[in-house]
C-alpha cells in the first residue's frame, strides 16, 4: 500500500519526486483538517506556526522541509515512516 503524504504546495520538487519514488500526494492546504489520513506531513517551515501546526495534534509524522532537498526529505520519511 502506497504511504500516503500531504504536502505544502510550495513544495513542488519535493511532491514531484516523493510521487516519483512511489508515495500517494496530496496538497496540504487543501486537506488541513484530515491530516489523520496521511501516515506524513511535509511544511515548508516558511511559517513557524503554519496552519496551527504546532498545535495540531495528529499521528501522522511532520517533516519540516526547510533547508533539505528533496532526497534528503525522502530519507527522513523513510527513517520516520519504518
Amino acid at each position: 500500500m502506497k504511504k500516503r503524504v500531504a504536502i505544502e504546495d510550495s513544495l513542488k520538487n519535493v511532491r514531484d519526486f516523493l510521487q516519483r519514488e512511489g508515495y500517494q500526494v496530496s496538497s496540504l492546504e487543501q486537506n488541513k483538517n484530515n491530516l489523520d489520513n496521511y501516515d506524513a506531513v511535509i511544511v515548508s517551515g516558511q511559517d513557524e506556526n503554519f496552519m496551527g501546526m504546532r498545535d495540531t495534534l495528529t499521528k501522522a509524522s511532520v517533516i519540516d522541509a526547510t533547508g533539505k532537498t528533496p532526497m534528503q526529505v525522502y530519507d527522513q520519511l523513510k527513517r520516520d515512516l519504518r
